[in-house]
């Protein structure tokens, strides 16, 4: 696996922003570069806070659950905590959401804005172990981007 230069994808994120910053076509090709540049993954993309549930938003892989709950599955969980979740086996995550069933590894990053939760990142892997604190700290930077410079629903 080479190394992902999170970097990069950051500085190339921080022009589309530029361009037109609204949440909708920066988390489109947010999720297009995520699954560009990342290897052995089969689902990039974003759950959005809408009131008190994780709603579906732009993404590249197979279908997905369209809603998930505070506290639900590993998305839920990185909602409910703030925190980021980095988990090297799903099937051993209390309360696993298998929103497609080849998914065996995960890592979900909260987006804040001003203090608040307002997206996750989810990044699903068909390889046990796939992410590392490596990724998480890249994912995290792109997470702190989005949240302070694009322009979320009210």
């Amino acid at each position: 696996m080479g190394k992902v230069d999170y970097l990069l994808m950051a500085k190339q994120l921080s022009s589309l922003i530029e361009e037109d910053g609204d949440c909708l076509p920066v988390l489109s090709n947010c999720s297009a570069l995520l699954w560009e540049n990342l290897k052995d993954i089969n689902w990039a993309g974003f759950y959005l806070v809408r009131g008190d549930i994780l709603v579906l938003g732009p993404f590249q892989g197979k279908l997905a659950c369209i809603h998930i709950e505070k506290g639900k599955g590993v998305c839920g969980t990185a909602w409910e905590t703030d925190s980021t979740q980095l988990v090297a086996n799903v099937h051993e995550f209390p309360g696993h959401i298998a929103c497609d069933s080849a998914s065996n590894s995960e890592v979900v990053v909260p987006v804040r804005r001003d203090g608040e939760v307002v997206a996750v990142i989810d990044i699903d892997s068909p390889l046990f172990g796939r992410f590392s604190s490596e990724d998480a700290e890249g994912l995290e930077k792109i997470a702190d981007l989005l949240g302070s410079r694009v322009v979320w629903p009210e």
